[in-house]
């Protein structure tokens, strides 16, 4: 399976550095914190580089949590797969699990939102609710 749409960061200087690139862009980026031991990330990584491939206006990168242990660490991840929405370096939305519908809805939301959002905006009338744990 090609994962050529999704970005690899290797190195801490690499994710600085696409942090920095959506910061010019303002394109949404969504990162796939992931591990190899990770059965469900495996599961979910030829749906995450589908995502990519479907939606060039988004910048999909993968960062291994063992590789990058800091990064991981600096942005909360405590389980894999964890999926961040980020634009303009802020979280505007996060999956946790290998969630596929889930994942899909929220890459079509937050690909066509103009605005950065918060994660705390209330529903429109077209999105529902969804409860929070």
């Amino acid at each position: 399976m090609s994962e050529e749409k999704v970005i690899g960061c290797h190195s801490v200087a690499a994710w600085t550095e696409h942090l920095e690139k959506s910061h010019v862009s303002k394109k949404l980026i969504v990162v796939d914190f992931t591990a190899t031991w990770c059965g469900p990330c495996r599961f979910i990584a030829p749906i995450f580089a589908e995502l990519a491939r479907k939606n060039p206006e988004v910048t999909f990168l993968k960062v291994d949590v063992d590789e990058l242990k800091t990064v991981s660490e600096e942005w909360g991840v405590e389980a894999m797969p964890t999926f961040l929405f980020l634009k303009e370096g802020k979280v505007v939305d996060k999956v946790v699990g290998a969630k596929k519908e889930e994942l899909q809805l929220k890459v079509a939301k937050h690909a066509t939102a103009d605005e950065p959002a918060t994660a705390d905006e209330p529903a429109t009338a077209d999105e529902p609710a969804t409860a929070s744990a």
